[in-house]
């Protein structure tokens, strides 16, 4: 059925977006449904404008009154389109076409760098950490021609481009203090300090990230404190590999510090594969003491506590904040301590000391959540 010509009167001084949006159900197509043409202007010269789809869907009234065969478009387009949709592989346009999509037509789905257990037998731990989640990086010989033009063109090129970003350079510099960050509570101040920004545009270059699917926030878990807790959020990357090259970590092996904060990245990334990919719909936290005393990752209210330890054999005050959590919050779940120890066993109070491959066995297996 084709969709109706509506007549809209551009405003003035006003760019109308450019880019088509390309939505339907729960997936992003690849040719666009939906136009508006512009009435004839003076001088016999005609405008045509494209318009984004949530747009619309931000005033149902108009749709209803101007273009009624919106919805049956869209029905049809579910119904017969959807099966055999494909999704855009840049994130900024699928920045720009998140939708409403009059009401609870579409479904999240999101896809995430390799996990291990999509790579499967052969899966590297130390080559994963140094090569990062996506798979043609993995699977490269030399990673980094490919992460120099992964982090030019989509990083800082397309997100300029599209004009998120005002000021490129200061921009660039972020991205650098944000990887050195990786995974540590935000500072917007002392950013914003290095970067010669003010604290709000910082905290709007973390929003880009998060919005382009390049990284999300973790916040901290600050339900019924007994004691002082951090408020302040933690941000990791989508990608390891990403991190390594902004921060110039060069090779990382097994022992040093930077590997621990890679294999902290890695653990959390598991854990959000798991989630997504399962539909458990949980929700991720860390929880730190005002003294230092943290515990890595949360899930929901407690129901289970992860804690990351890249080393070889787990000591006792490796599981320190997760007493202190259970001190804090006896309700609390599981106790799970990551790591490269290959004995894997459970301390008197209760707390399980797993390797990292039997770690990832009971979360596929969903005995974690």
């Amino acid at each position: 059925m084709p969709a109706e010509r509506v007549a809209v009167r551009p405003r003035r001084n006003r760019r109308l977006p450019r880019a088509r949006q390309r939505v339907c159900g729960s997936a992003l197509l690849s040719s666009s449904w939906t136009s508006v043409a512009a009435k004839q202007a003076r001088g016999g010269r005609a405008d045509r404008y494209r318009h984004y789809v949530d747009e619309l869907a931000k005033k149902p009234q108009a749709v209803r009154q101007e273009a009624p065969e919106v919805t049956a478009v869209a029905d049809l387009l579910q119904r017969e389109v959807v099966p055999s949709t494909r999704s855009d592989h840049s994130p900024v346009r699928v920045r720009h076409r998140q939708a409403n999509l009059l009401g609870g037509r579409g479904e999240r789905r999101e896809l995430h760098g390799l996990s291990a257990m999509e790579i499967g037998p052969g899966f590297d731990l130390v080559r994963l950490l140094n090569h990062g989640y996506l798979p043609p990086i993995h699977d490269a010989e030399r990673p980094l021609p490919l992460l120099d033009a992964y982090v030019s063109q989509y990083l800082k090129e397309e997100i300029a481009a599209e004009g998120l970003v005002r000021r490129l350079p200061a921009y660039a510099d972020f991205l650098a203090l944000a990887a050195l960050s990786d995974g540590d509570a935000v500072n917007y101040t002392t950013i914003a300090r290095d970067t010669g920004t003010s604290s709000q545009t910082v905290r709007g270059y973390f929003e880009i990230l998060e919005d382009t699917l390049l990284g999300r926030f973790l916040p901290a878990y600050r339900r019924r404190p007994k004691r002082r807790v951090v408020a302040a959020p933690k941000f990791y990357f989508g990608d390891v590999g990403v991190v390594n090259f902004l921060a110039r970590r060069g090779a990382l092996q097994p022992g040093g510090e930077l590997f621990g904060k890679a294999f902290e990245n890695w653990v959390f990334h598991e854990l959000c594969c798991y989630n997504s990919y399962r539909a458990r719909y949980a929700d991720f936290f860390y929880w730190r003491l005002s003294s230092g005393i943290e515990v890595d990752f949360v899930v929901n209210h407690i129901d289970c506590a992860v804690e990351a330890k890249a080393v070889s054999r787990v000591r006792a005050d490796h599981a320190k904040g997760l007493r202190e959590l259970k001190a804090d919050h006896p309700e609390t779940g599981r106790r799970v301590v990551v790591s490269l120890d290959p004995h894997d066993r459970t301390t008197e109070d209760g707390i399980e000391l797993l390797h990292h491959a039997t770690f990832l066995q009971q979360l596929w297996q969903g005995a974690l959540f």
